[in-house]
């Protein structure tokens, strides 16, 4: 199900991820997601109707060892127990973004997907844009109209 974010609503992300969300302001929260048995770790932050340039946006951050990302505009989320992950997503015309963040403190970032990928055959698909259609098709289902 897709989830529009909401303070309530992040302790599902939490959940999922196996972690406790921490407040660190108003309307910030981090999350640090560990895997003892790989020695991974990583942090995701949560900013929630940040304001630039007279706009409120979501801002979705992960850090990790030598990584960081960052999902700008982000409008929604799927949280899956099943997957043991989150994805992030936002739209910009018929372009997707989505940062996917797993359990296992893994993450992989998908930028400016055209939505004949995600939409299309994933068989007829080169392998490495396979990976990424299905990864977000899961975001198909959401409404054009959903604002944060």
């Amino acid at each position: 199900m897709i989830h529009q974010f909401t303070k309530e609503n992040i302790e599902a992300i939490g959940n999922v991820l196996g972690a406790t969300p921490k407040t660190l302001g108003d309307d910030v929260y981090r999350i640090e997601v560990k895997n003892e048995e790989e020695n991974a770790k990583l942090a995701l932050e949560i900013h929630l109707g940040l304001e630039a340039n007279g706009k409120q946006m979501n801002l979705v951050s992960v850090y990790s060892f030598n990584t960081f990302l960052q999902l700008q505009n982000c409008t929604a989320f799927i949280a899956s127990d099943i997957l043991e992950q989150v994805t992030f997503f936002g739209k910009s015309g018929d372009k997707t973004s989505g940062l996917i963040v797993d359990k296992a403190a893994g993450c992989s970032l998908y930028a400016n997907v055209d939505e004949s990928i995600i939409s299309g055959d994933f068989t007829a698909l080169p392998e490495d844009l396979m990976m990424c259609g299905i990864a977000l098709s899961l975001t198909e289902s959401m409404d054009d109209d959903l604002k944060i």
